[in-house]
C-alpha cells in the first residue's frame, strides 16, 4: 500500500511540473517571444520605388544590407527614371514607399485626397547651372540664353523660374528645352560645350568629367539661399511618401524603414569610397570615380519630425506664392506630414 501511495504521490508531482513548465513556455497558450512573453512580430516586405540619382544613392548601403539578409523587415525595391511612373505604382498599391520631388509629393497628396504622407526630407538642393561660357556669372546673366532641362513643373523647372522672377526676369526671356532624362541634357553639353544646361547630381559631375571645358557656373541652392536670406525657405529636392493604408497597418515597418534610411544616407555622406562602389553595383552611375566625387554634391540628408516639416512647408509656401499649381492648388494640410510620436 505504502508503494502505491508514494508511486501515486510521484506521478502528481511530476505532472504539476510539466503543467508549470507549458505555462512558462507558452503564456495563455501562445509562443513566447524576446521580449518575454509576447509573439515575435513577423517581418514585412516593403516595397520601395526610387528616382535613379540622389535619392537612390542614399539607399544603397540600405540596399545592400538587404540583400545580405540584415535588414529586420524584407524590402523590394524599384528604380525609375520618372516620379509619375513612381505615382503610377503608389496609386496602384505596387509600392508602398516613394522618393519623389518635394512639390510632386503635395500634388500627389491633393490627388490621392490626403492618401499619403510625407516622412522624411532625402535631398536638398541637387541642382547646379552648367556650361562652357563663362560670361554666365549671376542669374542675370542667363537672359537671352538658351537652357536645356529636365521635367516641366518639377523641381529644376521650378527653382528656375523662381529664381529668374526673383531677378526680375521671367521665361520669356531666357529659352526653355525641356529634355525626357538627365542624360540628354549632359549628351547635348559633351556635343556643344557653349550650352547651358540645368541638371542635377551626379550628371553635373559625370558631364564635367567628360568635358573639361565645362564647369559649374551657377549653383541653384546658393542662388536661392541668396534670395531667401537667413530665416528663409531651404531648396527641398525629394522627400519620401508613404501610403496612409500601408502606414495604418504596418507603422512598426514605416519607423523601421526611416531608421534604416537615416542610417543608409549618413553612410552615403560618412563612407563615400564604400558607397561609391554600391552606387555602381546598383546602376545608377557606371564609374566609381564619378560617383565618388559626385556624392559630396549631391545633398544627401534624412530629416524627418518638426524639423521636416518646417523646412517642407516653407518651402512649398514659397512655390504657392509663384503658382499655386506647382503644389496642387494649395498648400497641404498638417496631416501631410508624418509625425512619429
Amino acid at each position: 500500500m505504502m508503494n502505491r501511495k508514494k508511486t501515486k504521490n510521484l506521478w502528481l508531482v511530476l505532472v504539476m511540473m510539466c503543467v508549470l513548465l507549458l505555462a512558462a513556455c507558452s503564456g495563455n497558450g501562445e509562443t513566447a517571444g524576446p521580449a518575454g512573453g509576447e509573439a515575435a512580430a513577423e517581418p514585412v516586405t516593403v516595397r520601395v520605388g526610387s528616382l535613379k540619382g540622389p535619392t537612390s544613392i542614399g539607399l544603397v548601403r540600405l540596399m545592400e544590407d538587404n540583400a545580405n539578409g540584415e535588414t529586420q523587415n524584407q524590402y523590394e525595391f524599384t528604380m525609375e527614371t520618372a516620379a509619375d511612373t513612381l505615382l503610377g505604382l503608389m496609386a496602384q498599391g505596387e509600392l508602398d514607399i516613394a522618393l519623389v520631388p518635394a512639390n510632386v509629393a503635395s500634388v500627389f497628396y491633393h490627388k490621392t485626397q490626403g492618401g499619403i504622407s510625407v516622412i522624411d526630407i532625402n535631398t536638398l538642393g541637387v541642382i547646379y547651372m552648367v556650361s562652357a561660357d563663362t560670361s554666365i556669372k549671376e542669374v542675370e546673366d542667363l537672359a537671352g540664353k538658351t537652357i536645356c532641362l529636365t521635367g516641366k513643373g518639377t523641381t529644376p523647372d521650378l527653382a528656375l523660374q523662381y529664381l529668374l522672377s526673383a531677378h526680375g526676369l521671367s521665361a520669356d526671356d531666357v529659352t526653355l528645352e525641356y529634355k525626357s532624362e538627365a542624360t540628354e541634357v549632359a549628351a547635348l553639353l559633351a556635343e556643344d560645350p557653349d550650352a547651358v544646361g540645368l541638371l542635377p547630381q551626379p550628371f553635373v559631375t559625370a558631364a564635367m568629367m567628360q568635358n573639361e571645358s565645362l564647369s559649374i557656373v551657377l549653383d541653384m541652392t546658393k542662388q536661392w539661399d541668396m534670395v531667401q536670406g537667413e530665416g528663409g525657405s531651404t531648396l527641398v529636392t525629394g522627400v519620401t511618401i508613404v501610403r496612409n493604408e500601408f502606414l495604418a497597418e504596418h507603422e512598426d515597418a514605416v519607423l523601421s524603414f526611416m531608421a534604416d534610411h537615416k542610417a543608409s544616407a549618413e553612410y552615403a555622406n560618412t563612407e563615400t569610397a564604400a558607397a561609391a562602389e554600391l552606387v555602381v553595383a546598383q546602376g545608377i552611375i557606371e564609374k566609381a570615380p564619378v560617383a565618388e566625387a559626385a556624392i559630396p554634391y549631391c545633398n544627401i540628408v534624412y530629416i524627418d519630425g518638426a524639423e521636416m516639416k518646417t523646412a517642407l512647408s516653407g518651402y512649398l509656401s514659397v512655390l504657392e506664392g509663384q503658382n499655386a499649381e506647382f503644389i496642387g492648388g494649395s498648400l497641404p494640410e498638417d496631416a501631410f506630414y508624418y509625425i512619429a510620436e
